[in-house]
């Protein structure tokens, strides 16, 4: 897939043509990426310390009128979807599907579950804690739905389609939408803190380290093993 973002395109080009079409990791991979993901955002949002500016956005928007955050993810996502469908199609697969609808209630479900655990979230250093672990959880996740490569969720979609129909890299362009949804973030009220600065900075290099070191290994082994039986 072009124009992926961190580096993932290098790593999929390269590789997804050794896979077999039948294989179902790809699938179990999306999957499992998607429904951790929600584990991941649900962290981050418990630590109360900011997030992504996407999932930002969401929070201040739910917030601002008082609908749950999965049903507000869920609605932006279908306005995500819109643009995608409309220009770049082949953007568009089952993991775009499962990250719309499974992504956002995934996490609710898990954080009022760890709400209902009891007020250990006061502490900083305990929020902290969250928010690292939910980062991390977050960039994994990311790694195994990427490396996939079953279709791109609504909002990653639009850096992609933002870089093809004009001359700004893929990079600037995800700084682009990434900072004006911090500042819709802003004028709603909402927060931003330092757990957005930390995924700013933090998303890409980990996404890269689990690609390169789990998620391609991952999709691979099997394809390995039987070339190795074949010889």
């Amino acid at each position: 897939m072009e124009d992926y973002s961190w580096g993932m395109k290098n790593l999929i080009q390269k590789y997804k043509q050794r896979v077999h079409p039948t294989d179902r990791r790809p699938i179990i991979m999306t999957l499992f990426g998607c429904a951790i993901m929600g584990f991941g955002i649900a962290l981050i949002k418990l630590s109360s310390l900011g997030s992504d500016p996407y999932t930002a956005m969401v929070i201040a928007m739910g917030d601002k009128v008082g609908i749950d955050f999965s049903l507000i993810l869920i609605g932006t996502n279908c306005l995500c979807f819109l643009v995608q469908w409309r220009l770049q199609r082949e953007l568009v697969g089952l993991g775009t599907f499962v990250n719309w609808i499974l992504v956002g209630p995934l996490a609710s479900v898990v954080e009022k579950a760890l709400l209902s655990i009891g007020q250990i979230y006061e502490s900083f250093w305990l929020r902290l804690l969250l928010m690292m672990v939910g980062v991390i959880v977050l960039s994994f996740a990311c790694a195994l739905y990427q490396t996939a490569d079953k279709g791109v969720s609504p909002y990653d979609a639009l850096s992609i389609i933002l870089a093809r129909k004009s001359k700004i890299s893929y990079f600037g362009c995800r700084f682009l939408t990434d900072l004006l949804c911090a500042v819709m973030t802003f004028l709603l009220g909402g927060l931003l803190s330092i757990g957005t600065l930390v995924c700013v900075a933090g998303l890409g290099p980990f996404i890269s380290f689990f690609s390169k070191n789990i998620a391609v290994p991952l999709l691979l082994s099997g394809k390995e093993k039987d070339d190795e039986t074949k010889k």
